[in-house]
């Protein structure tokens, strides 16, 4: 029976255990490229004992980005110091992840802290956001939205293999496309953002259109060895959007065309969502373990997974495969050897680089004197 702490493999890529840093937008960028503090917080998050380390959404075009200091693999230039980042997380016993993105119609923002609205088009850090179609988002998102044409979406398509070779060259070993979270990829499968008459709108298999096109661009340049996954928006939590018994089916469509990983997560295709369970932990597990028993794939889920017994839990009972922690891998860089010891493993401090766990288990001082808090046992 596998546990939190179990390896974990994926085609020739082996974890060290089941824990993953969830990709989370850091707005550090600058030109779309990566530098110290992205290299910092990847690695000390793979010294820190995380088996899968993700930097944030990377943006496959400048107008994919969420705003101008987002990164971006749109440009060969970009590839330094994205390889950098990924020569420290190997160093320190992870495996890198890249997750490819297009915002779509949720681009053109503000930071967070500076209200988190969207820009103005004609403003000198916006630009003309596109979508599958001319429907505004809403909300904070008021401006308008250009409907993509079809030799535009093959360019998109385009756009995600080269970046994904540009991941490749730069040392990534596993590859996650983000079609979730209200973001381009999102927006094609959800009915409250396609209203399209093609082929790529109306019906639920040309909604896929778009996911399992970009999934054969980048298939046919990403190495079988390697992991190719999704972050799939498999529920609007809205009437007219996406209902989960369509993501089963997706999913196994996606299989279908190499897909080797489900991450499921939620559409956010509106702000009108009806009672979004936010606050119940673990609440993406029930649904992750219906598509791994259904479809047949490996499944990850993130959403209030922070808590050391429940992540646990849900990888003893075999549920899900893999856990994707956000916030709490913000708050904790060594979440893994702090959920350890929580957790009574018998050697906590193994999780760490061999020169690093050689001082904590040699050097011990007093009781406590090594700066951890006494586990709740």
């Amino acid at each position: 029976m596998p546990d939190l702490f179990s390896p974990f493999t994926l085609k020739g890529v082996t974890l060290r255990n089941r824990i993953a840093m969830s990709p989370m937008t850091m707005y550090r960028a600058v030109d779309g490229k990566m530098n110290d503090y992205h290299v910092m917080l990847m690695g000390s998050r793979a010294a820190g004992g995380f088996g899968l380390v993700f930097a944030e959404q990377i943006a496959i075009t400048p107008d994919g980005r969420t705003g101008t200091s987002c990164a971006g693999i749109w440009d060969d230039n970009q590839i330094d110091g994205l390889a950098r980042m990924c020569r420290m997380v190997k160093a320190m016993g992870g495996v890198p992840a890249i997750q490819l993105g297009h915002t779509g119609r949720k681009g053109s923002e503000q930071k967070p802290w500076e209200g988190k609205r969207q820009i103005a088009p004609d403003h000198e850090d916006g630009w003309q956001v596109r979508g599958p179609s001319a429907i505004t988002y809403g909300g904070r998102y008021t401006y308008p939205v250009q409907e993509l044409s079809i030799p535009e979406i093959h360019e998109l398509h385009q756009a995600y293999a080269d970046a994904a070779r540009r991941a490749l060259e730069a040392g990534f070993e596993w590859l996650e496309m983000h079609f979730a979270h209200g973001y381009l990829g999102a927006s094609f499968f959800s009915p409250l953002a396609n209203q399209r008459t093609d082929q790529y709108g109306g019906s639920l298999e040309n909604r896929l259109r778009f996911h399992r096109e970009a999934l054969d661009s980048v298939r046919a340049v990403w190495p079988e060895r390697l992991p190719l996954t999704m972050r799939l928006g498999c529920d609007d939590f809205h009437p007219d959007g996406v209902k989960f018994e369509d993501s089963i089916w997706a999913v196994a469509e996606l299989k279908q065309h190499g897909l080797d990983l489900a991450d499921l997560s939620l559409g956010m295709n509106t702000d009108d969502v009806r009672d979004p369970p936010f606050s119940q932990a673990a609440f993406m597990v029930e649904r992750g373990n219906r598509v791994k028993r259904e479809v047949g794939i490996p499944v990850a889920v993130s959403w209030n997974l922070g808590t050391p017994a429940i992540a646990d839990q849900v990888i003893r009972e075999e549920l899900i495969d893999l856990v994707f922690l956000g916030r709490p891998a913000l708050a904790n860089p060594h979440w893994p050897i702090w959920a350890a010891r929580e957790l009574v493993h018998p050697d906590p401090f193994s999780l760490l680089p061999q020169d690093w766990s050689w001082w904590m288990k040699n050097r011990p001082g007093s009781e406590n004197s090594h700066g951890w808090p006494a586990a709740n046992t």
